[in-house]
């Protein structure tokens, strides 16, 4: 069984029928290709491509299609391995592992009748894989300082692979996209938080970093997850269905008349809000027809721009995705991303370390975003996992916070000190490790305290509520102990549970001696109040 595991406050396990089970159709359906193929059809994955980045240290996995019963031969540095494509075309072969690299060398590929392919310019070091919505998806370009990050790009040895397919609705074996070379001129569109992430790996490493970018602005976890996986699960399998059916109901001559509803009812949010003098920064609705052409179905991203990625060998998975999910469902979304993480895992055959970007603070209505941060600290309870916290990094006016260079920053730290083992100044922010009640405090214990805890400000903690019996929320002190904090409150007596940074945009004040902010928590599971759209 995958298991979930255990949070800081000892809630129950959570069991997930097996992932393996429900991906063995996927790895079947990636076998297929075309019954045949012509001399035309002699190719390789896009993935495998000029300028393109092998994965240092482990067995390289190369494919691509041929007619069926070709001998292939593939050959680089050194090494030549053959293979002979199937049935339906497709052949694949694992290069034995290779050294760090920064020569430009190509790889050949041959098979019958003059059939040949050679990609140029092709470097070994490290591999990483990043995928989400528009927050991954934002580039460079989009970020603070472009014209001073713009001139400092002259990192020939970082390469970007922006995955360029649609949604679709069975799993794609074949893919889009190119391999560019970073110089200031094709920056700008480099995934942000990736090349950020990037630049910090080949600075502390040392070696060639490849970043592969499968993103897509404004999309929920499910497009994400393979829809057996999904339907795996009850709960999630209810969400799936709904969702599903949500999509192939969709009317595309009823959306011009759907936008301007979207839209009249945006303006009249806006209008109240202003009203009343109260901040409003819910973005307009974007088109119902191009988001539902770009998001495709549950499962559409995942068929169409993740499947046709494997088997390239990866170093590891970063993602940056939460807010299509803040206002639908929050609580779901610790099994949805322990599905994404698990099955991607299972896709690829290997138990690669992977990170995700803990939600900043913004403005947002209901508790959905404390939710869903909420559900990102339980995940780290899998192994070989990471989260950057970024609860200082928002704008609370706008969803996408142009600050991602310490978001790449901090999604460094992790891989530099847990994957690559060098000295970094903490892996993460604070984490809750235990709370025990004392009277009329409650003691939080914390790991990742690195030079240990301290207030943001220099001044008192705060963002911190304590609550008794009646479950009715207070204002609380909280004093640093060593690596705990404890907490009490003047108007509780007799608490039973603590609160931290529970807001959409939070007073947060604690962080360790790198200065990194702790995450968000609770210690109780107490009902929470539904969204309000």
């Amino acid at each position: 069984m995958f298991l979930i595991g255990r949070t800081f406050k000892q809630t129950p396990v959570i069991q997930m029928k097996p992932i393996h089970t429900h991906l063995t159709i996927l790895l079947v359906l990636l076998s297929l290709g075309r019954a045949s193929l012509s001399a035309a059809d002699f190719r390789l994955a896009s993935a495998l491509s000029d300028h393109m980045v092998l994965q240092r240290e482990k067995p390289v996995a190369v494919w691509g299609w041929a007619d069926e019963g070709e001998s292939v031969t593939v050959a680089f540095a050194g090494q030549s391995k053959s293979a002979t494509a199937g049935t339906d075309g497709k052949w694949s072969l694992k290069l034995e592992a290779l050294a760090a690299s920064e020569e430009s060398r190509t790889l050949v590929v041959t098979g019958k009748d003059g059939h040949k392919i050679e990609v140029k310019d092709v470097l070994v070091g490290e591999v990483w894989l990043g995928s989400g919505q528009s927050n991954m998806a934002m580039t460079v370009a989009g970020c603070y300082h472009f014209d001073d990050e713009k001139a400092l790009a002259k990192f020939p040895l970082i390469r970007h692979f922006r995955e360029s397919s649609g949604p679709a609705e069975k799993p794609q074996a074949e893919g889009k996209g190119a391999w560019q070379i970073c110089t200031p001129d094709t920056v700008g569109g480099f995934s942000a938080a990736l090349y950020f992430f990037g630049r910090e790996i080949h600075r502390e490493v040392g070696v060639p970093v490849g970043l592969i970018n499968t993103s897509v602005g404004g999309t929920p976890i499910e497009s994400w997850v393979a829809g057996e996986v999904q339907s795996s699960d009850p709960e999630t399998k209810a969400n799936y269905d709904t969702r599903l059916d949500t999509f192939l109901k969709f009317d595309p001559a009823q959306a011009p008349a759907l936008h301007q509803k979207q839209i009249a009812i945006w303006k009249a949010a806006s209008e109240k809000a202003k009203a009343n003098g109260t901040p409003f920064v819910v973005p307009a609705p974007k088109d119902p027809l191009a988001m539902h052409k770009l998001k495709g179905g549950p499962a559409g991203l995942f068929n169409g721009k993740v499947v046709n990625l494997v088997p390239y060998t990866l170093r590891g998975m970063l993602w940056y995705q939460g807010e299509g999910n803040a206002s639908s469902n929050p609580g779901l979304y610790h099994k949805q991303l322990t599905q994404l993480v698990t099955s991607w895992r299972t896709l690829w055959q290997d138990e690669v370390p992977f990170a995700w970007v803990q939600l900043p603070n913004y403005t947002a209505p209901g508790e959905g975003w404390p939710r869903v941060r909420e559900s990102m600290l339980k995940t780290l309870a899998l192994p070989k996992t990471g989260m950057a916290i970024t609860i200082d990094l928002g704008d609370s006016k706008d969803i996408h916070p142009k600050n991602k260079q310490d978001v790449g920053k901090r999604l460094s730290y992790w891989a530099l000190g847990t994957v690559y083992g060098k000295n970094v100044p903490a892996i993460s922010g604070p984490l809750p490790a235990g709370s025990t009640i004392n009277g009329n405090s409650i003691t939080v214990l914390f790991k990742h305290t690195n030079g240990g805890l301290k207030s943001i400000t220099g001044g008192p903690l705060t963002g911190f509520q304590i609550a008794g019996a009646d479950q009715q929320w207070k204002p609380a002190e909280a004093k640093i102990v060593g690596e705990t904090v404890v907490v009490s409150s003047a108007e509780v007596a007799q608490p039973l549970a603590l609160r931290y940074a529970w807001k959409d945009w939070p007073d947060y004040s604690l962080a360790n001696g790198a200065g990194l902010p702790a995450s968000p928590f609770r210690t109780d599971d107490w009902p929470v109040p539904a969204v309000k759209n």
